[in-house]
C-alpha cells in the first residue's frame, strides 16, 4: 500500500492512498467464492453455478463492497503509518476504480493540533477572600421567608416587597412591539424580574391606579430589536398585595430540607450551606479566571470537526433542558447560538488534555474522594451518594476526569501571577455566577 500525505490548509490533511489491483481482486474472488455456495439461480443447482454467472451477477456488489472495506482499512494504516492524529471522520473519494488497476482513493480530514502550554507565569488571577458574617446569614433568613411568604391584599399603595397585579402594554417608537404586553400579570416589586426602573416606578401606586412609565432596554437586552431602547409602557393596576412572612418554625424548616428542631439549629445548617456554597464560588472563580488565562496565552487552532460534534452535543442539551422531547429536533436550533460557547469548550479540552500531558498528571484518588466527599455531603443520605460512585465506574470516570481538570488548574495556580483580595459572601457569588 502507497500513501502519500498533502497539507492542505492549517489542520487539513489529503491522504492518496494506493491499494495494489492483486489485492483487491484476490478479495473480490474470494468473496464471490463464498457466494457460489449459496447462491440461487434458475436454470443451475445450488452450488454448482459457473463462476462466470456468479461475477456477471453478484460481482458489481461484491467489488463495492470489498473497496469501502479496503478504504476503511487502509485509512487506518495509513494514518498510524503516517502518525497522524484524526479529529473526525474523513471524506473519502475513490481517485482510481478500473478493474485490473491499482484502486486510489483520497482521504481528507482535519488532524489534532500540536498544544504546548507556555507563558502560564503571565496568566494573572485575582483570590476573593471572604467569610460568612451575621448579616449575610440575617440577610438569606429573610430571603428564605419571603421565599415562602404568604400575600395579603391591602387597599394601600404598593411599597418593595408587596405583590401587585397589573396590565402592561408596551410601546418602541410608539408602536406596540411582540412581547411586550400582558394581563393580570403578578410582579413582587423589587425581584428585579423586569427590565431596570419599571419596577421602582410601580412603587406607590394603588390598585385602579392607571399611568405610563419611561424605560430604556439594556445595552445587552436578549432581543435585538430592543438593545438599548427608549419604550413606554401603559401600566393598569388592579391589586396591591403585602407580604406576611412566616415564623420561623420546624414547618418553615422542613421547607427547606432541614430537620431542626429549633432556629438556632436551623440557623447553624443554613451558615453551612452558605459556607459551603461560599467555597465553592471562590474555586469556581478562581478556576475560570485561570481558564481564561490559559486561552488567552495559548493560541490553538481548533479543528472544524471538533466545534461541529461540541455544537451537536449543545444543541442536544438545550432541547433535554427545555423538554422538547421528540417535538423539537436539535437541528431546529441555530448553530450561531452555541458557536462560541463551542469553541472555548474545545479549546479547553485541547489545552486541558495538553497540560495533562505535558505536566505528566494522573487523577489524584485523593481529590477523587474529596469530590465525592463534597457532593454526598449536600444529600440526606452520604453514604448511599458514597456507595453509588463506588460501584458505578462511568460516573466515577467522570469525576476522574474533573479531579484532573482541578490539578490542572491547581499546577498553573502554582506559577501564576496570584493576589488576595478581601471581599464579601454577596460579592463572591455574584463575580462566580456571571463567570459561570
Amino acid at each position: 500500500m502507497q500513501v502519500s500525505v498533502e497539507t492542505l490548509s492549517g489542520l487539513e490533511r489529503k491522504l492518496v492512498i494506493d491499494i495494489p489491483a492483486d489485492t483487491v481482486e484476490q478479495e473480490i474472488a474470494k468473496r464471490l467464492q463464498q457466494v457460489s455456495k449459496t447462491a440461487r439461480i434458475d436454470g443451475f443447482r445450488q452450488g454448482k453455478i459457473p463462476m462466470r454467472v456468479i461475477r456477471q451477477r453478484y460481482g458489481k456488489g461484491v467489488r463495492q463492497e470489498v473497496l469501502g472495506e479496503q478504504m476503511q482499512q487502509g485509512f487506518i494504516q495509513a494514518v498510524q503509518q503516517e502518525k497522524l492524529n484524526p479529529a473526525g471522520m474523513p471524506s473519502v473519494e475513490p481517485v482510481v476504480d478500473e478493474e485490473g488497476k491499482d484502486f486510489q482513493f483520497s482521504a481528507t480530514f482535519e488532524i489534532y493540533p500540536e498544544v504546548e502550554i507556555k507563558d502560564v507565569e503571565k496568566i494573572e488571577v485575582e483570590k476573593l477572600a471572604a467569610e460568612v458574617k451575621d448579616e449575610d446569614l440575617e440577610n438569606m433568613i429573610d430571603i428564605l421567608r419571603k421565599q415562602q411568604a404568604d400575600f395579603k391584599e391591602v387597599d394601600a399603595a404598593s411599597k418593595d416587597g408587596d405583590r401587585v397585579k397589573i396590565d402592561f402594554e408596551g410601546f418602541v417608537d410608539g408602536e406596540a412591539f411582540e412581547g411586550g404586553s400582558a394581563e393580570g400579570h403578578a410582579l413582587v416589586l423589587g425581584s428585579n424580574s423586569m427590565i431596570p426602573g419599571f419596577e421602582d416606578q410601580i412603587v406607590g401606586m394603588k390598585a385602579g391606579d392607571e399611568k405610563t412609565i419611561k424605560v430604556t432596554f439594556p445595552e445587552d437586552y436578549n432581543a435585538e430589536n430592543l438593545k438599548g431602547k427608549d419604550a413606554e409602557f401603559k401600566i393598569k393596576v388592579h391589586t396591591v398585595e403585602e407580604s406576611e412572612l412566616p415564623e420561623l418554625n420546624e414547618e418553615f424548616f422542613k421547607a427547606f430540607g432541614v430537620e431542626a428542631s429549633d432556629e438556632a439549629e436551623f440557623r447553624s445548617e443554613v451558615r453551612k450551606n452558605m459556607e459551603r456554597e461560599l467555597k465553592q464560588a471562590v474555586q469556581r472563580n478562581t478556576k475560570n479566571q485561570v481558564l481564561d488565562g490559559l486561552i488567552q496565552t495559548n493560541e490553538v487552532d481548533v479543528p472544524a470537526a471538533l466545534i461541529d460534534q461540541e455544537i451537536g452535543r449543545l444543541q442536544q442539551q438545550a432541547v433535554q433542558q427545555f423538554g422538547g422531547g421528540q417535538q423539537i429536533s436539535p437541528d431546529m436550533l441555530p448553530k450561531e447560538l452555541f458557536k462560541d460557547q463551542a469553541d472555548r469548550r474545545v479549546k479547553l479540552g485541547l489545552l486541558i488534555n495538553a497540560a495533562v500531558e505535558q505536566f505528566e498528571l494522573k487523577a489524584s484518588e485523593e481529590k477523587v474522594e474529596a469530590l465525592i466527599e463534597e457532593m454526598a455531603s449536600t444529600y440526606q443520605d452520604p453514604e448511599q451518594v458514597k456507595a453509588f460512585y463506588k460501584n458505578n465506574q462511568e460516573q466515577r470516570a467522570q469525576l476522574e476526569a474533573l479531579a484532573l481538570e482541578e490539578q490542572v488548574v491547581d499546577t498553573i495556580l502554582e506559577k501564576a501571577k496570584v493576589t488576595e483580595t478581601d471581599s464579601s459572601y454577596e460579592d463572591v457569588i455574584k463575580a462566580a455566577n456571571s463567570a459561570q
